[in-house]
Parts: structure tokens; C-alpha cells; sequence
């Protein structure tokens, strides 16, 4: 691993564990045992870091999601999705927690934060149209982009959400579970009768992970 990926890969974890507020570069190169000098050969500040997550983060997000084919199973589909999603919300979780202060920031960013969003919610919009036409759940033309918002606000805000309710602000990976639960619920309310008890399922599945993870 390149010198610039292990700062990045560092910089993450930092954020992360203690709060991106907390975090400067001499940390950042402190926690590596270089020099604030390497470090700024490669990112100049630490928004320049940010912008490199954040691009790293929106690749993730265009790159394992693919769109729904006709021919499969959109509720199975559906699972991977949330699974791989809210597992990537865990990986960079630092970025919502102080996402205000972030973007205030840095004007490169926040315009390229508005691009992601406008192209993300188009991509839930396209999971919610492929699971209407499976057959899973049952929703009108003018409530799929309202529902999409409603999708994206749940899974952007479900960790910060948990970390403030916390004296400690930490997060714990079985939170990631209690969000997809809360995804489903949201979608409970559209089920056909056919879907409906294999979403129950599912919410039975992901109520059990969560309560495993308590216990670890």
C-alpha cells in the first residue's frame, strides 16, 4: 500500500474512533511515525484528505451497487443492497457525524456532495420502481421520490442519530442492523400481501443479528 492510501486508510480509522473535529494532520502523521512534511507532500490539509474519502466513499457506492434485472429476485436483491450499504454507512460513518461542519468547510466538496445525493436518490428511486414491478411492494408514480428521500434520509442519518442519543457518542456495529430495520419498516407499509410475511422474515432476521451482536 502506497504511502498516500495508507494516510487515507488512517485517516478513516482515526475519524472515526475520536470524531473528524478531533483529528489533525499532525495526528494523522503522528499515528503513521512520518513527518507532518511526507504527509503534506501527498495532501496538501485535511480537507484535501476528506475530498479523497469522499471520492473513495461515492466510488464504493456506484461501483457495488448494480441496478436490478427483471429477471431476479428483487427482495433478495433488496438484502444485499441494504447489507452492503449500511456496512459501507459503518466503514465512513465519521462523515455524517459532523456533516454540517464538514461541507461548510470546503465549497468543492459540498458542490460534490449535491451531485452524489442527486444521483443517489435517482439510484433508490430505481430500486424502489424494481420492486414494484417484482411485485413487492405497491406504491403510486408521485410517492416514489418522496418515499426515496424519506429512504435516504433513514440510512444518511441513522448513525449520528444513534451516537447523539449516547452519553458515550460511540457506535456499535449491531446499530448497523437496527438501521436496516428501520428501512424495512418504512417499506413495510407499500408490501403486497405476497411480500409482506417474507419482509417479516427478514425483519425477524436482522432483529436477531442485531440482539447476536448485543451479546458478543
Amino acid at each position: 500500500m502506497s504511502t498516500k492510501d495508507k494516510i487515507i486508510q488512517t485517516s478513516i480509522r482515526l475519524f472515526n474512533q475520536h470524531g473528524e473535529r478531533a483529528i489533525t494532520t499532525n495526528h494523522i502523521a503522528s499515528h503513521m511515525c512520518i513527518s507532518p512534511g511526507n504527509l503534506y507532500y501527498h495532501f496538501k490539509n485535511k480537507e484535501h484528505i476528506i475530498r479523497q474519502i469522499f471520492a473513495l466513499y461515492s466510488e464504493h457506492l456506484h461501483t457495488q451497487f448494480k441496478p436490478f434485472q427483471p429477471n431476479e429476485d428483487a427482495l433478495q436483491n433488496l438484502v444485499g443492497y441494504l447489507d452492503s450499504l449500511f456496512e459501507l454507512m459503518w466503514r465512513f460513518h465519521f462523515f455524517y457525524d459532523n456533516l454540517g461542519d464538514i461541507l461548510a468547510r470546503d465549497e468543492v466538496l459540498k458542490k460534490d456532495y449535491i451531485t452524489f445525493q442527486s444521483s443517489l436518490l435517482e439510484q433508490v428511486e430505481a430500486v424502489l420502481l424494481a420492486l414494484r414491478a417484482g411485485n413487492v411492494i405497491t406504491i403510486a408514480d408521485d410517492e416514489v421520490t418522496e418515499l426515496a428521500h424519506m429512504l435516504k434520509m433513514t440510512v444518511s442519518f441513522w448513525t449520528p442519530y444513534v451516537k447523539a442519543r449516547r452519553l458515550s457518542g460511540e457506535l456499535a456495529q449491531q446499530d448497523i442492523y437496527q438501521g436496516i430495520l428501520k428501512v424495512l419498516l418504512l417499506l413495510k407499509a407499500y408490501c403486497t400481501s405476497q411480500s409482506l410475511s417474507q419482509v417479516n422474515e427478514l425483519r425477524t432476521k436482522y432483529q436477531q443479528l442485531a440482539s447476536d451482536r448485543d451479546t458478543v
